[in-house]
């Protein structure tokens, strides 16, 4: 019999990523929406791996509801990516956001605690958590000076993660993960609205780019390399926490040119700057050292920021010409 996963949050980009990896290994997956009757996982569906996971609907803030999935499917291994996702949207919905991510995690972790079973659980965390950086390079020692809501929640995750780990002896690890983009993006995160707007421009479009920050500098990876970072953390004979990242920090000004470039494109006369695209608090730089992940897990990513540009500018084409949108 091979394993059975449980992963929450299955519809967003990594969830159905690490589905499909998962599904290649042989597990049974299980995936949880807030409302899987309702929910239409298109990115299950554009993978082609709809029908083959189990889908069921969960509110992770209950704790009730969560021990009886637990004890429904009994799951050797949880990968807890569930809760609001954007950085920008954490300003306007902080309550959510907080109470999806910490909160959630404080639940799935306290109903695995009670159910007793031996399960292994992966949290997603971020490097939003370390703050801008500066000069310096975080590692998985540096301190966390979150500056998001969507930061506090994850920094409040890792550490409750942590402290079940160290108070229960559970096997129980969090992926500090860099800014990793695919085509499964949606449209609200700035990449993914980047490379559409270019994808249109590239099909003979007259289209604008409202742009925030162009100076803020981000390491960004390919998302279908991190899930398989991912899994192999629950791999491992024991749990520890690791910084999933390429290792390279790129401005968003030259992720754009990027974008540009190859579409044979001047971003100058199709780019604004927008003010109230503008966060209240920014990181201005993010560098990370994902040396720990190549040492301990074998890891290492092979795909930097212009490599993703390229995928995901080639795709977008191909939708929009499939859609017919052009």
């Amino acid at each position: 019999m091979g394993r059975r996963a449980l992963i929450c949050g299955i519809s967003g980009q990594d969830g159905t990523y690490l589905a499909k990896l998962l599904l290649n290994k042989g597990y049974e997956v299980w995936g949880s929406s807030r409302d899987a009757e309702l929910a239409t996982f298109a990115n299950l569906r554009s993978l082609g791996i709809y029908e083959s996971v189990r889908l069921v609907s969960l509110n992770l803030r209950d704790v009730g509801s969560v021990l009886g999935l637990l004890r429904r499917i009994r799951p050797d291994e949880i990968f807890s990516l569930a809760g609001q996702s954007s950085v920008g949207l954490s300003f306007e919905q902080p309550v959510e956001t907080i109470e999806s991510i910490a909160l959630g995690t404080l639940s799935l972790l306290e109903a695995i605690r009670l159910s007793d079973f031996d399960i292994r659980v992966y949290n997603a965390g971020s490097t939003e958590c370390f703050g801008d950086t500066g000069d310096a390079v975080a590692n998985e020692k540096s301190p966390f000076r979150p500056c998001s809501p969507y930061a506090v929640a994850k920094a409040s995750a890792f550490w409750t993660v942590a402290n079940y780990r160290q108070a229960y002896g559970m096997f129980a690890c969090t992926g500090i993960l860099s800014n990793h983009d695919s085509p499964l993006r949606p449209r609200r995160f700035v990449t993914r609205k980047i490379v559409h707007a270019v994808a249109m421009l590239a099909l003979g479009n007259d289209v604008r780019l409202s742009l925030g920050n162009l100076s803020i500098e981000r390491d960004w990876g390919w998302a279908p390399e991190y899930v398989e970072a991912i899994a192999i953390m629950l791999e491992q004979d024991a749990p520890a926490d690791c910084i999933i990242a390429t290792g390279s920090s790129h401005t968003l000004q030259e992720f754009m040119e990027t974008a540009f470039e190859l579409a044979g494109k001047d971003w100058h006369d199709h780019v604004t700057i927008d003010a109230h695209l503008m966060r209240p608090t920014d990181i201005l730089r993010n560098k990370v050292d994902p040396s720990k992940a190549a040492e301990c897990l074998g890891w290492k990513a092979k795909s930097g920021m212009k490599q993703v540009v390229s995928i995901m500018l080639e795709t977008e084409i191909d939708s929009i010409r499939r859609e017919g949108t052009a």
